[in-house]
């Protein structure tokens, strides 16, 4: 298997990636992120969006028009859901894995 560069994800951007399959903007990801991880992950506000400029950098998330101008929406894009596809095999292979080993 050929390795990806952007692979492993870091927590952050897994989740970031995963809410954004439905478009919300920054401060909907955090709710969903902390509801999505039983409030076991928490997002700060700058790490949020200096997250999301990256991720628009790499063009795995794009900004789409909202009706609230006040508020930037975002989803992922093509290329951002093979990555996030790509990490979920990766931990699948990982819990299979172990699985494997007993665990």
């Amino acid at each position: 298997m050929i390795r990806n560069p952007y692979l492993p994800l870091t927590e952050t951007t897994f989740y970031i990636l995963l809410v954004l399959t439905t478009p919300a903007h920054g401060y909907a990801i955090i709710q969903e992120i902390d509801k999505l991880s039983e409030g076991s992950v928490k997002v700060a506000a700058g790490t949020m969006y200096g997250a999301i400029e990256n991720l628009l950098k790499l063009n795995w998330i794009e900004e789409i028009p909202s009706r609230e101008k006040r508020r930037r929406v975002y989803k992922v894009t093509d290329l951002g859901e093979e990555v996030l596809r790509l990490e979920i095999e990766r931990l699948g292979s990982l819990i299979k894995l172990s699985s494997d080993f007993g665990y």
